[in-house]
């Protein structure tokens, strides 16, 4: 896109990079006359600025001169001390003049502004350039073979880079190495360079083509390798760069051909390698990248030949082009729209209404827009970073891209690890255990405690020892204190059974008798008729008649008769007399039938929970196993709901009991109410082993994962896949994706981020992750404050993936070979070498894993195979030192030589 634009026929040079602003100095040109034919000559400064949107830029100073300069240098020379703040601007003229001038005096408008001055060349001096390593140093060229070195500290005694290259000839380019700087390169329009040595003050070396059309117009050489250079050729009937290497300088390894008439100026960007530009007499401006030799860009340009453009040092988007229709134009290689542009055509051409003129940028970015390096994380926990390494002299740049797993939550993976473990192999009660050891409070510890009695023998006895009661001293307790549970009850509790049933009497009855006779006195004295009586007859059958009877005191409310009776009867015709007689009494002893009936429902509804252990040690003793876990999910309800928060954590206790897991993943989520992995960690603990136990008590699988538990089971596997435990993560999502938004998008994760397939994972990075710039990426930084162990992940913990099946002949060929030769070696050191042989050629068997392998090794290896299976071990060696000879050295070293050790201790051994 073309920013500015100056209406002058000159050359040019733009203001060293450390200078600031930018500014393009401009000196008439000895080559050509402007359109009113002018004499004068003159040099002058302008600003490039930007931010104005209009093309033209502002003049910032100029200078009349007596002479006509063929080119112009601008070197930092001075800049530093300030002696010459704005630099050095060296002009080549056309009477042989070298001159140096101080650019801020020019800018300032001041008069005195030649630094120095001398014209010792014979002709006109069209080649300048400044060492880039000592600014001080110029080396310029003029006719018959003179080339010059100056010092601007000492400017009167210039120095000659050698002896004068024959025959004479002029000299129209010369340039500094860009890595070495003693190394100076000249080239003449005859087509010959020449490249000297000024430490030796000597040639070199000369290239040339031996076409004899290449007339030298141009010369660079690479930025950044330091043996290549290029030579552009101004011949129609060879319009031509070459590319030389002056290690192979017998001809040009690379030739540019695109221009269709001769080159006339180029110029490498010192930013980025990969962009060479040139123009030319067919009118086009071209950019190019040399290691590929594509155009990558063209200029829109006029219908007029540019004769010089150079890229601007401090802003590397920038160039400008010197064209012979008197202008000089500003662009930029990065594309745009430049209205300023459009709106001058349309007021040129009013009746025309002109586009903005829209130019495609670069075909890739350029490399000071590219990344040098960078990082971001990934799924998985991958730590994916980058960097732009430095090309070779002849292969384009490679971008390497380094993927690590990044480990944060080292206690986190160790517990989930040891967990798996557990479920792998069993050993729940060893589990338990270590969580009962390691338990940092009594709560945690009862626990798991309770969850480690689902593991062991009479599952209820071992509650009830936690619980502190031992089963048959419980039966007594009961027995004695059963009132004691009794929450609203009205009476005071009894000691014994025969208290329960006297206080039963009194609640409905009047004041009991003091024995049993009494009783039927007190009967008696209820002005019954005598008629209604019952006289028990010793004959009386109990199976037959003493129902009836009982019905009889029943009916007429005889209630401590029909007890007696009932109790003469037996345990049948005893309950069924207690349910009519706790149905028929409505007094404030109905809680006391909750007892007597072993209604633990009503029990567990009424009890107080101060007195939760005693209640829950009942059911443990007496309740059926058909109601039991409902009876604890009763207890546990209650508990949960209490407004102290001791006996809410108690609840959990009370859903181990019932083997209810998503209940205690609610209770306990109330009572830690923690987020942080290892919380969560411990939730997942129990949850996992709870769920075995229902399994195994149960004889089946636990009930269906309810919507709380699937969404602490989706946080856990994306804390997992986080960490990088792919595997271990995806066995825990819930079978019903849809319960949480979180579960779809760890699935869908899991199963479109699979490793390349080339990709070896390194070891894990743990926290932290940062390191210094140019340390070793496994090497971190622990940051001040709380100290953080480094500690990998081992490897192992992650799956293995199967080696595919077509190469799985060779582990099982080269592992059966080595037991063969284990079978019948007799010396301790063969031995050794072949269980060391064994373990690394696991190197390979990785390698095959992940497919990194290429086709010629494993067509290599399959090969080695077929020759151990004919037992023909001499022509494995053989294959063995072709795959050696002849593939990358790092993608073999880990086994190829492994392997060479059991084939030759195979022949050896004759197996």
């Amino acid at each position: 896109m073309k920013l500015k634009e100056i209406n002058r026929t000159a050359i040019q040079s733009w203001s060293p990079a450390q200078h600031h602003p930018i500014y393009l100095a401009t000196g008439t040109s000895a080559q050509q006359l402007d359109a009113s034919f002018s004499t004068n000559a003159s040099l002058e400064f302008f600003e490039l600025d930007l931010t104005d949107p209009s093309l033209d830029m502002k003049s910032c100073g100029s200078l009349s001169s007596s002479h006509r300069y063929h080119k112009l240098a601008w070197g930092p020379y001075g800049m530093d001390d300030e002696g010459h703040p704005s630099g050095v601007l060296i002009a080549g003229g056309e009477h042989g003049n070298v001159i140096l001038y101080d650019a801020a005096k020019i800018m300032a408008g001041e008069t005195d502004v030649i630094i120095a001055e001398s014209d010792k060349h014979t002709g006109p001096v069209r080649a300048l350039d400044v060492n880039p390593f000592q600014t001080n140093l110029v080396a310029s060229g003029g006719n018959e073979s003179e080339i010059y070195i100056w010092d601007m500290n000492n400017f009167g005694s210039p120095m000659t880079p050698g002896p004068k290259t024959q025959p004479l000839e002029d000299i129209s380019c010369v340039a500094w190495n860009r890595q070495v700087q003693h190394i100076l390169a000249s080239a003449s329009p005859s087509g010959r360079a020449s490249v000297w040595d000024l430490r030796k003050n000597d040639l070199i070396i000369k290239v040339s083509d031996h076409s004899n059309r290449m007339h030298c117009s141009g010369l660079a050489w690479n930025p950044e390798v330091a043996t290549q250079l290029v030579l552009s050729s101004e011949d129609d009937r060879m319009p031509v760069i070459q590319m030389w290497d002056l290690r192979f300088a017998t001809s040009p390894f690379k030739i540019l051909e695109n221009h269709t008439r001769g080159v006339l100026s180029i110029n490498w960007s010192l930013a980025d390698p990969e962009l060479l530009l040139s123009c030319g007499k067919d009118n086009r401006i071209l950019c190019w990248n040399p290691n590929t030799a594509e155009v990558v860009y063209e200029l829109p340009t006029s219908s007029q030949w540019c004769f010089d453009i150079q890229w601007c040092p401090r802003n590397p988007a920038v160039l400008s082009a010197a064209s012979f229709d008197g202008h000089i134009d500003v662009y930029s290689i990065m594309g745009g729209t430049n209205q300023a542009q459009s709106q001058r055509h349309a007021d040129q051409l009013p009746q025309t209404a002109a586009p903005p003129v829209t130019v495609n940028p670069l075909k890739k970015p350029p490399k000071w827009i590219r990344r040098p390096v960078g990082a971001s994380f990934a799924f998985g926990g991958k730590l994916v970073s980058l960097e732009n390494a430095k090309p070779n002299a002849q292969q384009p740049a490679s971008h390497v891209v380094h993927i690590s797993q990044v480990v944060t939550e080292t206690a986190f993976l160790k517990r989930s690890d040891r967990l798996q473990a557990t479920l792998s192999g069993g050993g729940f009660v060893g589990f338990c255990q270590e969580k009962i050891d390691a338990a940092e409070n009594e709560f945690e510890k009862t626990l798991w405690s309770f969850l480690k009695a689902n593991f062991e023998s009479d599952i209820r006895s071992k509650y009830l020892e936690l619980l502190g009661y031992n089963k048959e001293e419980l039966a007594l307790k009961v027995s004695s204190e059963a009132f004691d549970l009794i929450a609203a009850a009205a009476v005071p509790p009894a000691g014994t059974p025969e208290e329960a049933f006297d206080m039963i009497a009194a609640a409905a009855v009047p004041p009991p008798a003091d024995t049993p006779e009494a009783a039927f006195d007190m009967i008696a004295a209820e002005n019954l008729q005598p008629a209604a009586t019952m006289e028990l007859d010793s004959d009386l059958d109990p199976e037959t008649e003493e129902p009836g009877a009982v019905e009889l005191c029943l009916h007429d409310n005889r209630m401590a008769d029909s007890i007696i009776l009932a109790i003469a009867g037996g345990a049948e015709l005893l309950e069924k007399t207690q349910k009519k007689y706790f149905t028929k009494t409505h007094s404030k002893i109905t809680k006391v039938s909750a007892v007597v009936m072993k209604d633990w429902h009503d029990i567990l509804k009424t009890c107080d929970l101060q007195n939760w252990k005693e209640a829950l040690a009942a059911v443990m003793t007496y309740a059926q196993p058909e109601e039991f876990s409902s009876l604890c999910d009763l207890l546990g309800g209650r508990l949960e709901a209490a407004v102290d928060a001791q006996l809410q954590a108690q609840a959990c206790l009370c859903y181990i009991c019932a083997g209810n897991v998503e209940k205690l993943v609610s209770c306990w989520t109330k009572a830690q109410g923690g987020h942080c992995p290892l919380s969560l960690q411990d939730l997942v603990e129990k949850v996992v082993v709870l769920r075995r136990a229902v399994e195994q008590t149960q004889r089946s699988s636990p009930t269906a994962i309810g919507i709380l538990l699937a969404e602490k089971m989706s946080q856990y596997a994306g804390l997992l896949a986080s960490q990088g435990s792919l595997s271990t993560a995806i066995t825990y999502l819930p079978d019903n994706t849809n319960q949480v938004c979180y579960t779809g998008v760890v699935c869908v994760c899991v199963c479109v981020c699979p490793p390349p397939m080339n990709y070896t994972p390194p070891a894990p990075i743990t926290a932290p992750i940062m390191a210094p710039l140019g340390a070793d990426p496994q090497a971190q930084l622990v940051p001040s404050g709380a100290p953080q162990p480094l500690r990998s992940i081992p490897a192992e913990k992650i799956m293995k993936k199967p080696i595919p099946e077509e190469h799985l002949v060779l582990k099982n060929t080269f592992e059966g070979l080595i037991q063969k030769c284990l079978a019948v070696a007799t010396d301790p050191q063969t031995k050794r070498k072949l269980d060391d042989a064994n373990k690394r050629l696991e190197a390979l068997y990785d390698k095959l894993r992940e497919q990194t392998l290429s086709p010629a090794i494993v067509g290599g290896l399959h090969n080695i195979a077929r020759s151990i299976e004919s037992r023909a071990y001499a022509e494995g060696l053989g294959i063995h030192t072709h795959i050696v000879s002849h593939s990358n050295f790092s993608e073999t070293s880990a086994f190829m030589p492994v392997l060479k050790v059991v084939l030759t201790q195979a022949n050896k051994l004759g197996v």
